[in-house]
């Protein structure tokens, strides 16, 4: 999740042993529900400027218990608004030796994958303390793995949020081949499809349906995505419109390659049409309901980037 995947959240709650602070406590209301799924960190300050690099003091060795936190600094900007995608800066302390193991405040490659929660729905334990704070608040988290001599202080500074588009907006493309399959969008953006009498392709067919104005997807980013896939014959197997939800695509890996070449290039707000082949899809393995050797045919929303 870019840089501070490792530096922090990631680095925090996964490569350092911990993954509780991310699973569901329930509703969301600011400290109560922060405070019933993680304990307080107590004796340890932040002695920087709000909103600038954490400067850290506390007696050493410091040993804290997973799924711990405290609001080191208390920020001096907008408070985060509900749903809204948060992007932070983030480092790696050694409790043992205070030594700074990682940190993005020298590259400025902040994290972006954190995302506010909305009143009332299910949310972590991390993401119900970030709940109410402002931009430029100071939060840590411990992560103390039992095959480690020492505990890792996670620190985090929110330092900017942003609105996750809900559909595909921008210019819708003329002059697309009539030969394709046609897609129809509803008002609130979930499209529909008529196979028109496709019958599919040995090679991976991308064609823009709608062409955003944000940011190119690159090997290095993390698309946050809405998409609905059918089989030639025009049977839905999946759809995240149909589960209300958004899913995120590692343009590293974790999807199938069809997904990688198709997706790259393409900018926030776009909508775009795949037509996946075998060889880039899921080849002669059958897949619940993808029989095997199938041409796979996704439209992909393209919501933001990080």
């Amino acid at each position: 999740m870019a840089a501070m995947c490792v530096a922090a959240t990631c680095f925090a709650f996964a490569a350092c042993g911990n993954s509780n602070a991310f699973e569901s406590t329930g509703k969301s209301s600011a400290s109560s529900s922060a405070s019933s799924g993680l304990t307080k960190i107590e004796g340890v300050k932040d002695t920087a400027k709000v909103g600038e690099k954490p400067v850290l003091e506390f007696k050493k060795p410091l040993n804290v218990p997973d799924n711990s936190y405290a609001i080191l600094q208390e920020g001096d900007g907008e408070v985060i608004k509900p749903g809204n995608r948060v992007c932070a800066q983030g480092m790696a302390v050694d409790g043992k030796t205070g030594d700074i193991k990682m940190s993005t405040w020298e590259t400025n490659q902040m994290d972006c994958s954190l995302v506010a929660p909305k009143k009332g729905e299910k949310t972590s334990a991390l993401l119900s303390v970030i709940d109410g704070l402002k931009l430029n608040s100071t939060v840590v988290f411990g992560s103390n793995d039992s095959t480690a001599d020492s505990s890792n202080l996670i620190v985090m500074t929110l330092k900017s949020q942003s609105t996750d588009l809900t559909k595909a907006e921008g210019t819708k493309v003329k002059d697309i081949p009539s030969d394709l399959p046609k897609v129809t969008n509803a008002a609130d953006g979930k499209p529909s499809i008529d196979m028109n009498g496709y019958k599919g392709s040995d090679k991976l067919v991308v064609q823009p349906l709608i062409e955003g104005d944000g940011e190119k997807l690159d090997s290095n980013s993390y698309a946050v995505v809405k998409y609905t896939g059918w089989l030639l014959d025009g049977k839905q197997f999946d759809s995240s419109w149909d589960r209300n939800s958004t899913f995120d695509v590692n343009m590293q890996g974790g999807v199938i390659e069809g997904w990688l070449e198709g997706l790259k290039g393409q900018k926030v707000g776009s909508e775009v049409l795949l037509v996946v082949p075998p060889s880039l899809g899921y080849g002669d393995q059958a897949q619940g309901e993808i029989p095997a050797n199938s041409t796979l045919v996704f439209v992909v929303d393209i919501l933001a980037k990080y």
